[in-house]
């Protein structure tokens, strides 16, 4: 159980505070080729009703068949979640009509999970952190979509997501604010991104959110919740836990009560309205599915997915922390995703000095694909059309790039470039905006050819640099007189000579050679 929120997370009414609580249901899309009883393709985008068996259609005489890629996703899931895998589980009947349920029942888990309680770390915008209790894991098969914008007077069935694997994961109602479930969300994604048990995709459906939020007077019982369902993004989720809370707020502060009820989120009202009254769990009448028997397996081959699995964010932050002596923010944003936790890594490898690397990473070749990112969870995509002389001669490309414009060992070729005082930072901006305009550079030769093209190395030699700093010095008696005055000024005259090199001179060099001058 989390300590007791802290006053500036309430809720301000018009009586007094209010604390939100709230609970999540996150269905992911398990990463496998096939549906979880079938074998027909789990792939997205495809024409409608194509990737559908037999037993997905549900046709008379048509029997399940477990996927036992699914129960390894499973399973390798509630391990990163730190929890109790069970070595038997049930497949139960949850009952219902809907028209993209062909068989009127979806198979799921109910008393019997693949996995039971665990926990997860969040860390807080704030610098806080908090752990959010798992009530369990379960397999079920997904529905198929209904789409209502086919025809003017009919709604069409697409049953190419009906019998694909998810994976509910429930927690306790231990999240007080929009932003602690953001973050649970983000880091819930994270680990099966690391993990490779769901590719996270909100936009394609592939991670999205019941909510379970109600309200009560700090300290008193739980108030009666609703849910809100099939919440599909980030930001959404926190727009959608804000609204519903300062709806129930409102209704109990007038005097009324809350109904506990299924609700949906209209994302562009940003406004939660009624969908349903809410189901307890004896309206699906759950009874284990007969034609599927109890699901078992050994510890021994828990164990030996267990150690098959990857560094997760947890463990990969303390590592740069303690290996790489990276600030708590540098680490965060790296491990955040994979592919960034790969990429730096590769390019510490090939070279680069990892504060340094981090540092070049984050702020600058993360900051030039932020310039272009079409959303927050999806890599900027743009289609160019470069053609370039570099290195081994012409290359030219045409098509998507993504978060793999330059090749780590590019940037690790830049970031070793400054360190050693080869160019300088202002010619290492201005390098990595044209080897990203050229298109993929992997080569570190092909880096160093445009240095020595373009003439960006940087002046060391004094001798060089003396002629500009006598100049200066010579044009400018009054600001000599205040330097010698006032050292602190001594920046005017580094500037004035850097704007004279075209950023070519060595600072430090320009610093000693000045002060030399000065007789500072």
């Amino acid at each position: 159980m989390n300590a007791p929120v802290k006053p500036s997370k309430l809720i301000k009414g018009a009586t007094g505070d209010w604390e939100v609580v709230i609970g999540l249901e996150i269905h992911a899309q398990v990463s496998s080729n096939a549906k979880l009883f079938s074998g027909a393709a789990t792939a997205f985008g495809g024409d409608q009703n194509t990737h559908v068996s037999l037993v997905d259609a549900a046709m008379p005489g048509m029997l399940p068949v477990i996927n036992e890629e699914c129960v390894r996703q499973a399973i390798r899931s509630g391990l990163g979640l730190n929890a109790k895998i069970h070595l038997r589980s049930v497949f139960d009947r949850k009952n219902y009509f809907y028209p993209d349920l062909p068989q009127g029942y979806q198979i799921s888990q109910y008393k019997s999970p693949i996995v039971g309680e665990g926990e997860v770390v969040v860390d807080l915008p704030d610098g806080d952190s908090i752990t959010v209790g798992i009530e369990r894991l379960h397999l079920e098969q997904d529905a198929g979509k209904l789409l209502h914008d086919q025809h003017p007077t009919s709604t069409f069935v697409d049953l190419n997501r009906s019998g694909v694997a998810l994976m509910e994961i429930v927690s306790k109602p231990d999240l007080r604010s929009s932003e602690q479930a953001k973050a649970y969300v983000s880091k819930l994604r994270t680990i099966m991104r690391y993990l490779g048990t769901c590719d996270g995709d909100m936009e394609k459906g592939s991670l999205r959110a019941d909510v379970n939020v109600s309200v009560r007077r700090p300290g008193e019982p739980y108030g009666t919740r609703c849910e809100i369902k099939n919440v599909n993004s980030i930001r959404f989720i926190g727009q959608a836990i804000e609204y519903e809370a300062q709806r129930q707020i409102g209704i109990l502060e007038d005097g009324g009560k809350i109904d506990q009820e299924t609700r949906l989120f209209d994302a562009n009202k940003g406004e939660t309205r009624s969908m349903r009254s809410k189901e307890e769990a004896h309206d699906y009448r759950y009874f284990p599915d007969p034609d599927l028997l109890p699901l078992e397996f050994t510890q021994a081959y828990v164990d030996e997915l267990k150690s098959g699995l990857p560094e997760l964010p947890d463990a990969k932050k303390a590592r740069y922390l303690k290996e790489f002596s990276l600030s708590d923010q540098d680490a965060d944003v790296l491990v955040a995703e994979p592919e960034r936790a790969a990429y730096f890594e590769k390019m510490v490898a090939n070279g680069a000095e990892p504060k340094a690397a981090a540092n070049w990473f984050i702020n600058e070749y993360l900051g030039q694909i932020s310039k272009v990112e079409e959303s927050d969870s999806v890599p900027a995509v743009v289609e160019p059309t470069i053609s370039v002389s570099v290195g081994h001669g012409s290359t030219s490309r045409s098509g998507q790039i993504t978060i793999n414009w330059t090749a780590p060992e590019a940037n690790s070729a830049i970031v070793r470039m400054v360190t050693s005082n080869l160019i300088s930072g202002k010619s290492a901006k201005a390098l990595l905006g044209l080897v990203i305009e050229i298109g993929p550079v992997a080569d570190p030769d092909d880096v160093k050819t445009i240095v020595e093209h373009l003439n960006l190395k940087q002046v060391t030699d004094l001798s060089a640099i003396e002629k500009v700093v006598d100049d200066i010095v010579a044009a400018n008696p009054d600001k000599v007189a205040q330097v010698v005055a006032k050292p602190a000024m001594l920046g005017w005259f580094v500037g004035q000579v850097m704007k004279s090199s075209g950023g070519k001179a060595n600072p430090q060099a320009v610093n000693d050679l000045l002060k030399r001058k000065l007789g500072l």
